[in-house]
């Protein structure tokens, strides 16, 4: 999970959500990821699917049943879809998700008896690092914003004089 909590800083480095993720198999790291849907421009681009990408070209096979993923947050639907599809043995995340998680947080479809892959689950490693680094960047950017929105000039009646002209005398 350290190795995943290094990829979450490279991931808000570039000003991405920080998440990490770490493929291994056989206690061997085979590949790593970290988010970056913003810069890459691609919704598909979190932690997990980037890891898993990665790990499919190093072992030359899209199913990796003798792999574990370790990742600092809770996994979304997407990313437990492929992660199903891949057939990844062990899931194993630090950070629950109460907004998206799909590994008991919102849904668990890893529980789910009506699907054919099951991977175990074990969440709450190192919980308290993988949330906080996620704490500090949404208050990193909730503190820009209000620092941007207040160094925005406001001139007092602006808006009302504008709307105060009629219209035939505002096109002269």
């Amino acid at each position: 999970m350290g190795l995943a909590l290094q990829q979450a800083r490279a991931a808000m480095q570039q000003g991405e959500v920080p998440v990490g993720a770490v493929v291994v198999c056989d206690d061997r790291v085979v590949a790593v990821g970290h988010n970056c849907p913003v810069g890459g421009h691609d919704p598909s681009a979190h932690a997990e699917m980037q890891a898993l990408r990665a790990a499919a070209q190093v072992l030359g096979n899209y199913r990796l049943p003798e792999c574990e993923l370790y990742v600092t947050l809770e996994p979304c639907v997407m990313c437990a879809g492929a992660i199903m599809h891949a057939r990844i043995r062990r899931v194993v995340y630090g950070a629950a998700d109460p907004k998206t998680g799909a590994c008991g947080s919102v849904v668990d479809l890893f529980a789910e008896p009506r699907l054919n892959h099951h991977a175990e689950v074990i969440g709450g490693v190192m919980r308290d690092e993988c949330a906080g680094i996620l704490q500090t960047f949404f208050s990193e950017r909730r503190a820009a914003a209000r620092a941007r929105r207040l160094a925005q000039p406001f001139v007092a009646g602006e808006a009302a004089d504008a709307s105060s002209v009629p219209p035939s005398e505002s096109s002269n």
